[in-house]
């Protein structure tokens, strides 16, 4: 039984494609593995690894999927919504007491200035659109010290996101690798998705639904996302 998001989605065809968007190439399995091992390398590089909390403030679409998968191989992720003015941010990364956060190579916002303001590493993502969808490099602008460069397991917490907060102060919930694993397997028997099906992502991947639902299913059951920009 395959516990892990990487496991599972290490065990399909290499050769499939895997992730898409509008414009671009298809990203396949085997390229997808070659992202993971990049932002694995990259993250250990900036002292971030297992049981690291790293926050991901990214827009939809091919590149915050390959992240949330990537970094769930390494640490632990949080995506975070990237429309939360500063003072949301500063709240939410304090909550979830973050290592590192993910920003796009130009984002110098909210995100970026709450960020600084508590002492996260910044890491940052560049993307080439000549390259397949969900390829990018990372670079970290600041070190986070030392890393637990040792996979995750079936125990490790993979994704971490808050309650909504409409009745009182939001709520962390953690999902262990265990977890998404047997709910992305559990939603997949539930569509009977195979290898020869594909979805459209128009979900944000910054919720359970697009997170779990989208992407991490039709990942592991060796099918394929396309991922709309919103």
């Amino acid at each position: 039984m395959t516990d892990t998001l990487a496991a599972l989605i290490g065990a399909q065809d290499a050769n499939a494609p895997a992730i898409g968007a509008p414009g671009r190439g298809w990203l396949s399995y085997a390229g997808l593995a070659a992202q993971a091992a990049h932002v694995a390398d990259a993250l250990h590089r900036a002292g971030v690894g297992r049981g690291d909390r790293v926050a991901i403030v990214l827009p939809n679409g091919p590149e915050m999927a390959t992240a949330f998968v990537t970094v769930a191989g390494v640490a632990t992720t949080c995506p975070l919504n990237p429309a939360y003015r500063q003072d949301e941010f500063a709240f939410y990364l304090e909550d979830l007491k973050a290592k590192a956060i993910i920003l796009t190579e130009d984002e110098a916002g909210a995100a970026h200035a709450a960020a600084t303001a508590q002492g996260l590493a910044v890491i940052r993502l560049s993307v080439d659109t000549d390259q397949p969808a969900g390829r990018f490099t990372l670079r970290a602008e600041t070190s986070a010290g030392t890393a637990d460069t040792a996979a995750p397991g079936p125990d490790d917490v993979a994704l971490i996101l808050h309650t909504s907060g409409t009745t009182s102060r939001p709520k962390i919930v953690p999902l262990l690798q265990s977890n998404v694993a047997a709910s992305a397997r559990n939603v997949g028997a539930s569509l009977a998705l195979t290898p020869a099906d594909r979805c459209m992502n128009v979900m944000p991947l910054f919720h359970i639904h697009g997170l779990i639902a989208a992407v991490s299913a039709s990942l592991a059951s060796g099918g394929s996302v396309w991922c709309a920009p919103g």
